[in-house]
């Protein structure tokens, strides 16, 4: 008996765990191509810090090591991309991969956007809600969390617990609509889907994210950050909002943190980030 081709496959796991080379090692052994699923990677010139790979466009597609990728490095970092834009981008390049008569390949660590494939999700139209959003801004980034948490579990395992403007919006719909989103969604059916979860020990996971920030501070990661606002015209808010390296090395620039607090920060919660996407990963 033939064991049966898998149409589609995931590869997740924390930040740090090496999902990025293992599916490229993984699309060249079974003829492959890969799709993205970092909200960060998504946007053009979020290279360091995302950990985005060092691929070029060639007639249209994002190749690295000649993989093609899909969904990453093509979004203005000035706007924001939303899950169900990356459900669409995704779904297209699943049909584009599968009708060249390859697999596609899921590979990153946001739970967020891996659920939005792998589950059938029916995400609710849900229109701003200024008078809502003025009465949530007046509470706390922690206060906002608290809430979330209560209200929507699941969706605070995965969310930046900082980022006020995500805390709002996660908030916004679960109060307009009665109910979480994870509620919006059925499994798709598993035939042919196989998940590969990548698992590191804790210890030498928090290692591997102090190694991999200083290497990417020797590679230039404060001058990145310094060329969006600059060169890019990305506001500080804007930095602010897309977390961890960018929310800490901008604060440095500005003069609110000292070099090796920026430091400190970045790897605290880089460690905290990989909590959560265990925890999230524990549904797989």
């Amino acid at each position: 008996m033939t064991k049966k081709r898998a149409s589609i496959i995931a590869v997740i796991g924390p930040t740090a765990s090496g999902k990025s080379e293992f599916a490229v090692k993984l699309a060249r052994k079974i003829g492959g191509e890969i799709i993205s699923a970092d909200s960060r990677q998504v946007y053009k010139y979020l290279n360091i810090g995302s950990a985005k790979v060092l691929g070029k466009w060639i007639g249209g597609a994002f190749v690295y090591k000649d993989i093609p990728h899909h969904c990453i490095d093509f979004v203005n970092p000035n706007r924001r991309f939303t899950v169900a834009e990356y459900k669409t981008c995704a779904e297209k390049a699943i049909k584009g991969i599968q009708n060249c008569g390859k697999i596609p390949i899921i590979a990153g660590g946001t739970g967020f956007y891996i659920d939005a494939v792998l589950y059938d999700s029916q995400f609710p139209e849900v229109p701003p809600d200024e008078k809502l959003r003025k009465k949530l801004e007046r509470l706390s980034p922690a206060e906002l969390f608290t809430r979330l948490k209560k209200l929507d579990p699941r969706r605070a395992a995965n969310i930046d617990r900082h980022n006020k403007r995500r805390l709002v919006r996660a908030l916004e719909i679960i109060i307009k609509t009665g109910k979480p989103i994870p509620q919006f969604q059925t499994f798709r059916p598993s035939q042919g889907l196989k998940i590969i979860k990548l698992k590191v020990p804790a210890e030498k996971l928090k290692k591997r994210i102090e190694k991999r920030l200083e290497e990417r501070l020797k590679h230039g990661l404060i001058e990145e950050v310094r060329n969006l606002r600059k060169k890019h015209k990305l506001s500080w808010k804007r930095l602010d909002d897309l977390g961890l390296e960018y929310r800490h090395v901008s604060r440095y620039l500005r003069g609110l943190i000292d070099y090796e607090e920026m430091k400190r920060k970045i790897n605290v919660d880089s460690r905290r980030y990989a909590k959560k996407q265990v925890g999230w990963f524990k549904n797989y």
